[in-house]
């Protein structure tokens, strides 16, 4: 799928907004400098009159040697940096601050998309779950092993491990999580926290419900005008560097999604490109909803993580009633 004009422009309108509001971040820390640092905006203007005073004499046909203005320069932006720390500030307090220090808010690097701008796309295109909003509740911060017990609570705890170890070696080694159980039990909250980690690391990540990523593909496939939409929805799944896919299972399991999983897994593979998939089936209700070859391909290929125990959402809901009811 390729962006409109209109998403292409609101996207890069935000990355205008982005840089604008750190430079007025910057200017209100200059000013409370110029407030709180006696001598630094004498500093300053000196140094401005002092490039403004050579380019006036080179542009009268004097002929300067312009590294006398630049060990001039360089002396003065020592002698501001001696006043800003010892009134306290660090050192890079008149930085430039970016949300993106890679492309410095621009979106582009060498005339490249940066990893930034390729990620805002996928969130455009397809971010239905809006995986961003749901990561500031689902995130390794707020995972808690108080609902399990026994061996519930060492699968939950193996699983995490496991989990942390794939977002610590992500760019280094190739790995594949399939990450299944009974209903309730935390898998998608998993997934979650580590696609979470996976993007704040730079790299780019497309979460998919297992119903939405194959209607997604149907619709474009039975859709003659959508051929280069459906090419793009390809390249997109094929190249990600980490999908996710959610409660496989769920959908309508039909011929034309067992060959689409099939592909989708292989391609992957062979592109060496990560995969998370979660499930409520058991490995035996895999094997018997989809073709011995997928089943081959994701026990051979991808770290089995089971997480079972009681249904974590009723739990919740139970815990929630009964404060209410006692208040």
């Amino acid at each position: 799928m390729a962006l409109t004009n209109a998403q292409y422009d609101a996207i890069m309108h935000e990355y205008e907004e982005r840089r604008y509001l750190h430079r007025q971040e910057l200017e209100e820390r200059l000013q409370s400098v110029y407030e709180n640092v006696p001598g630094y905006k004498e500093l300053d203007d000196e140094t401005a009159s002092a490039s403004a005073d050579f380019g006036r004499r080179m542009l009268s046909g004097e002929r300067l040697d312009r590294s006398v203005l630049k060990e001039q320069l360089a002396e003065l932006a020592r002698q501001k940096q001696v006043l800003l720390v010892e009134a306290g500030y660090s050192d890079d307090y008149l930085e430039m601050g970016y949300t993106c220090p890679d492309c410095k808010d621009t979106g582009y690097i060498n005339n490249e998309k940066c990893h930034c701008f390729k990620q805002k796309i996928i969130d455009t295109l397809y971010d239905k779950s809006n995986l961003k909003m749901l990561a500031k509740t689902a995130n390794f911060r707020n995972m808690k092993d108080f609902y399990y017990q026994g061996d519930d609570l060492l699968r939950f705890q193996g699983a995490k491990r496991t989990a942390e170890e794939f977002v610590n070696n992500f760019s280094s080694d190739y790995q594949n999580l399939f990450i299944y159980g009974t209903v309730g039990t935390g898998k998608t909250f998993l997934s979650i926290c580590v696609a979470d980690e996976i993007l704040k690391k730079g790299h780019s990540v497309i979460y998919f419900s297992s119903i939405g990523l194959f209607e997604m593909i149907a619709e474009s496939t039975f859709d003659y005008k959508a051929k280069d939409e459906l090419r793009a929805l390809y390249d997109d799944i094929y190249n990600c560097e980490l999908l996710v896919i959610d409660d496989l299972g769920s959908e309508r399991i039909t011929a034309l999604v067992t060959s689409e999983l099939f592909a989708l897994l292989n391609e992957r593979d062979n592109r060496k490109k990560s995969t998370i998939i979660t499930s409520n089936l058991s490995l035996e209700g895999l094997q018997q909803a989809y073709q011995d070859r997928i089943f081959s391909r994701i026990t051979s290929n991808y770290k089995m993580l089971k997480l079972s125990g009681p249904d974590i959402r009723n739990q919740k809901k139970i815990a929630q009633k009964e404060s209410e009811d006692f208040h």
